[in-house]
């Protein structure tokens, strides 16, 4: 008896795979093997980095919001030493947005926990 392959399984396989790795240089676009090792690479390098991203934005807000502090007279331990203190419900990222695009508001903030 005749050895049976699912050509059309595999090929479809192989077609999703090319799919995702059009447009990437060179061979790792249009050459199965290499497509498949860049196309697997790429999907560790995006998990991987969905958790970097949080880490990344945490320390940009921190950055900002020291800035922010800073202007006021504080430094960023002193003031979310101050809001933890006070009670102030407001997240990293909203205290960053205030202290970026409404400094008026980051103002009355610092006003109030001094």
């Amino acid at each position: 008896m005749a050895r049976s392959v699912n050509s059309v399984a595999s090929r479809n396989r192989r077609r999703k795979v090319l799919k995702q790795t059009k447009g990437y240089f060179g061979a790792r676009g249009n050459v199965w093997t290499v497509a498949k090792n860049a196309y697997e690479k790429g999907l560790t390098y995006a998990y991987r980095d969905r958790k970097t991203k949080k880490r990344n934005f945490r320390a940009l807000w921190i950055q900002r919001i020291n800035a922010g502090a800073r202007l006021n007279g504080m430094s960023y331990s002193q003031f979310m030493g101050k809001i933890h203190a006070n009670k102030i419900e407001l997240n990293r990222k909203v205290l960053a947005d205030l202290a970026m695009n409404h400094p008026k508001a980051f103002e009355a903030i610092c006003k109030k926990l001094k």
